[in-house]
């Protein structure tokens, strides 16, 4: 019997990494699901009748060996992949997709589960439960028990598919972000690029055993060439092959596949009786239908374009005038910006980095947590890590009482996608008494520490690792008896409300004095940068919030209508983002094939919710300045009715709770600067 497919006999029953081999995964798949079948068959077979207890909740608790298996492998693929893993992960998730199906249309199992939702009103269900029954007869009837056996066919074939095509979609802007390298050996070449930057490229030509520098299209490495390298032409060969990725009809070309993927949620939406994919996603959202959510793109697009186009205007006449440029390309903009940034406030990154040492705001981040909500965090060395860059920590109440298991995975490597994210390798969820604790993960892409710098971080990287940090605790500080409500199971447009909130720590001076040091002189960051960084926050926020709107507006003409006409990924991207451009069009260049958000994550019809919970941030977060940014009674309304509930009530309920009153979109347009 496979390692993975009973309790771990390891410290807080955590992933037993070092002892799991690549091998294991299938059968251990195979025999998840066969365990899960048989709890499934055990709920379908019971003689009793249907009651809250032995249908909804039994459902709620089976499958947990699946589940725990499913966690510890795609976050690996995620993390720290290879070709073997890839090809377990083609192999599984049809298996996958298809015992998903075979319980969301077993109709023996939608019996017992609609019996019970029919006489709901009678069983004095608390809102937890209430918000189970309603999920799981939801997830039977939105996802086609009603159809006849012939459409059910016809939804198995598509999921099946579906699954398939995202993997390959992932793997493919992977495979084309590794395939792309600028190797420079004319030291010229360098001008403008950091000293922290060249040194990083050093190393990775050197660990090839090659001459001068190699710069990737990871983001370490391709976001501080494209902000400062002096080279116009260079700039521009990187920001071409990073918009180029799996758009070069090739074999790792994504074309095909967006439009397949796109035609097929569509499909499916209509198999299900729902106008668009986006029909169906959202009427289990915050912002409940497409019309709204454009209608909301459309009002903060209006307030946002204005501003947008007039940042754009000063930053092509600064451009203009520091160097002739006539035309302002896609490869200037990160370039001029910072510049221009550096004249306005003569604050620049590289001022910046050395006062936020990676160590160090992370500590920081732990020292607010700890401020807000009495947690600790403890580096502890006797659990298991899949990489030798992992630092893991056991994280404790003012109780000494185990809260998580945290996992932080923060510097690039092959194999690791780009980008920062959070993830659970183990839900929270409360069985026979016993509260189950999580074990949650945080990975980033930071530049490595060098043989002279420890690992120094851009402002922007600051509130990233933030971000992710605040995923985080909504996943730690979880409490919640039922694991598919638990953490950050919750409306996808409430998911980044604890995320983004979290960044606002960053900008004020009293969390800056917890962390932001000199590496060298340990001294604190001098007032006069803070407050430019507060001043710089606003800092061409409205075409940040233009491009922003785009990508959600993308998302939404790609399944808010009807896709079946499109031929043409590129025209229709054009006419998608017509109303918010401000940079001409690259020719050799298509967002669509490498926006792993929609067509790889999970964010299909949702992009927009990075906006709409930015309303939200902005006024709870003005809640926390009016009582102050460490008050303990508001952290502990926001702990207690949002981080601690996950999904077990109507997001806007949670919220309410905690502010009093409905969210307001003035705060937001405030901070941004945009009234």
């Amino acid at each position: 019997m496979s390692i993975l497919t009973h309790h771990f006999n390891t410290k807080h029953n955590t992933a037993p990494f070092s002892k799991i081999n690549n091998e294991d995964f299938l059968p251990a798949f195979k025999k998840g699901i066969e365990l899960a079948k048989s709890e499934i068959n055990g709920i379908v077979n019971n003689p009793i009748q249907p009651t809250f207890e032995n249908t909804i909740e039994a459902l709620a608790f089976s499958g947990d060996i699946l589940d725990r298996i499913s966690s510890i492998f795609f976050n690996l693929n995620s993390a720290e992949t290879s070709d073997e893993m890839q090809k377990t992960a083609q192999e599984v998730s049809p298996l996958l997709s298809e015992f998903g199906n075979d319980v969301r249309l077993n109709l023996e199992l939608f019996a017992r589960v609609k019996a019970v939702y029919e006489q709901r009103e009678k069983l004095n269900l608390n809102p937890e439960q209430t918000t189970l029954l309603d999920k799981k007869y939801k997830s039977f009837a939105r996802n086609g028990a009603n159809l006849p056996e012939d459409k059910k066919n016809q939804l198995r074939e598509i999921d099946k598919e579906l699954s398939k095509l995202s993997l390959q979609f992932g793997e493919n802007v992977l495979a084309e972000t590794h395939a792309f390298e600028l190797h420079i050996t004319d030291e010229n070449d360098l001008a403008g690029l950091p000293e922290g930057t060249r040194e990083a490229a050093r190393s990775l030509a050197k660990s090839q055993e090659k001459e001068g520098w190699i710069f990737t299209l990871d983001h370490p490495s391709y976001i501080p060439f494209v902000t400062y390298a002096d080279n116009r032409e260079l700039r521009k060969k990187m920001a071409i092959a990073f918009g180029a990725r799996a758009f070069q009809n090739n074999e790792f070309d994504n074309q095909e596949i967006v439009l397949k993927i796109a035609k097929l949620r569509f499909e499916r939406a209509q198999v299900l009786s729902y106008k668009t994919h986006s029909h169906f996603v959202l009427e289990e959202r915050m912002a409940e239908n497409p019309e709204k959510v454009i209608s909301f793109s459309n009002d903060l697009l209006a307030k946002a374009k204005p501003a947008a186009e007039k940042e754009f205007a000063q930053l092509a006449a600064f451009a203009k005038e520091l160097d002739g440029i006539e035309q302002l390309e896609k490869w200037d903009g990160a370039y001029y910006s910072e510049k221009l940034k550096q004249q306005l406030f003569s604050l620049d990154d590289e001022i910046l980095k050395p006062y936020f040492q990676l160590e160090k705001v992370l500590d920081g981040a732990f020292t607010v947590a700890q401020k807000l909500y009495g947690i600790t965090f403890e580096e502890i060395f006797e659990v298991d890590k899949y990489h030798e860059d992992v630092k893991t920590y056991e994280v404790k109440d003012e109780d000494d009482q185990l809260v998580a298991v945290f996992y932080a995975d923060f510097f690039p490597r092959k194999g690791k996608r780009n980008g920062a994210w959070m993830t659970s390798f183990k839900s929270q969820y409360i069985k026979k008494g016993i509260n189950e604790r999580p074990h949650i993960s945080n990975v980033c892409n930071f530049t490595k520490p060098t043989e002279t710098k420890p690992s120094l971080l851009t402002f922007n990287e600051v509130t990233t690792l933030f971000h992710e940090f605040g995923h985080a605790l909504h996943g730690m500080l979880a409490n919640t008896t039922y694991p598919s409500l638990s953490g950050t199971s919750v409306y996808w447009d409430f998911v980044e409300l604890p995320s983004q909130i979290m960044e606002n720590w960053c900008y004020e001076p009293e969390a800056l004095a917890l962390f932001a040091y000199h590496y060298e002189t340990g001294e604190m960051i001098p007032q006069e940068y803070v407050e430019k960084i507060k001043e710089s926050a606003s800092f061409q926020e409205g075409m940040a919030t233009l491009r922003q709107i785009s990508f959600g507006l993308l998302d939404m003409a790609f399944h808010s209508n009807n896709p079946t006409e499109i031929t043409d990924v590129k025209a229709f991207e054009k006419t998608a983002f017509e109303g918010t451009t401000l940079y001409p069009d690259v020719a050799e260049n298509c967002m669509s094939v490498s926006f792993s958000h929609i067509f790889q994550g999970g964010y299909s019809s949702g992009y927009y919710s990075y906006k709409w919970a930015e309303v939200l941030d902005a006024d709870a977060f003005a809640y926390f300045q009016e009582k102050g940014i460490f008050n303990k009674e508001v952290a502990t309304k926001f702990k207690d009715n949002v981080l601690s509930k996950g999904g077990t009530e109507l997001p806007m309920e949670l919220y309410k709770r905690f502010r009093g009153q409905e969210p307001k979109p003035d705060a937001l347009l405030k901070r941004a600067g945009l009234i």
